[in-house]
């Protein structure tokens, strides 16, 4: 098992997707920073359940999906590195 770690700018993203849907709802940003969180923890068990993000096509940076987010990770020996969530209808950069 492997130990999922978030980077600042993916904890910043959080952050960030927070605050533009608390715009409107609290309880519903809340429940989407929530509902990624979760998504994240199966990858303790298996890192390698998501795709291979397109943009990189590196075998150890993968992608989990979860609605309108993209989860982009890192795969280690050890640890599974969240580098961001991004939102799917910008670019990934």
């Amino acid at each position: 098992m492997v130990e999922i770690k978030w980077t600042n700018k993916s904890i910043n993203n959080l952050k960030n997707i927070f605050e533009y849907i608390a715009q409107d709802s609290k309880k519903y940003a809340s429940l989407q920073v929530k509902k990624i969180k979760e998504r994240t923890k199966k990858l303790k068990i298996q890192p390698l359940s998501g795709r291979i993000v397109p943009e990189f096509d590196d075998l150890n940076i993968r992608e989990l999906i979860d609605g309108n987010y993209r989860i982009v990770y890192m795969i280690s020996e050890q640890n599974v590195f969240i580098l961001t969530v991004h939102h799917s209808a910008k670019l990934l950069c």
